[in-house]
């Protein structure tokens, strides 16, 4: 039941969110992100908002804090909605492994959890770090950096995703594929879309539906969904015409479709 109410608060706007002034204290990653108007803030699994509505724009939590706009800059909040690092970027992603990336002018780099730079700004775009690599886009074309900013497999691909059990999705041209943390290409360049791989399986969209691989590109789940999400906790949403519900490993529907937006599990 828990994790079904973790997975509802990822509804957009479709959680029906206490007015209640109340601030409770939870633990970190558990709140969902949710926008009032032109106004986002945080709610817990019971709906009751920790972090009242009063940001332009925020992330979700991760690794303990959030990214939070402010006027037209960036910065991060912890669990209890307080500022720990001031807005002064021009963008931001999540924390991971300890870093986030920030856009500084025209580039992006990478800050600790005190703020502090620890990659220099210098690239086009960024992603986040997993398995000890980042995304980062030179000029037109994708590669991955290692933890200290060194180049480990050079820019080659039109986009790319973060690793996720040893792979990352990448784009050549125009189909996506999957390559190894040495760069080497593992399943062909052949869908039309795909996500990264959770629980040993990842989403691909072919034509006009989406279905589900494994780590080997095997087909394991037929495309036949309008979109899908990545697998949590043995789930992932699907859409199937214009709502959302989830499935599980083998494809069968366990919650039907019935929502206008879902994520993934958690907690």
């Amino acid at each position: 039941m828990r994790s079904i109410l973790c997975a509802l608060m990822c509804l957009t706007l479709l959680v029906s969110c206490s007015n209640s002034e109340e601030i409770d204290q939870v633990e970190p990653e558990k709140l969902a992100r949710v926008q009032i108007g032109d106004r986002y803030g945080f709610i817990n699994t019971k709906g009751r908002y920790v972090i009242n509505p009063q940001f332009d724009d925020a992330r979700q939590f991760s690794e303990g804090l959030a990214g939070v706009e402010i006027g037209r800059k960036w910065g991060f909040i912890d669990t209890t909605g307080t500022i720990v690092i001031n807005p002064q970027f021009g963008n931001a992603v999540w924390f991971s492994e300890g870093l986030a990336g920030v856009k500084i002018g025209r580039k992006w780099g990478f800050i600790n959890t005190t703020g502090a730079i620890v990659i220099n700004p210098q690239f086009d775009e960024a992603g986040q770090f997993s398995e000890g690599l980042a995304g980062v886009k030179i000029g037109r074309k994708w590669g991955f950096i290692d933890m200290k900013g060194a180049i480990v497999i050079n820019p080659q691909f039109d986009r790319a995703w973060w690793f996720s059990e040893g792979l990352a999705g990448v784009k050549i041209g125009r189909k996506w594929g999957f390559i190894d943390m040495k760069g080497a290409i593992v399943i062909n360049p052949q869908f039309d879309r795909a996500w990264w791989f959770s629980e040993g399986l990842a989403g691909v969209k072919i034509g006009r539906k989406w279905g589900f691989i494994d780590t080997k590109g095997a087909i394991v789940i037929t495309p036949q969904f309008d979109d899908a999400r990545q697998f949590s906790e043995g789930l992932a949403g699907v859409e199937i015409g214009d709502k959302w519900g989830f499935i599980d490993t083998t494809g069968a529907i366990v919650i039907n479709p019935q929502f206008d937006r879902a994520w993934f599990f958690s907690e």
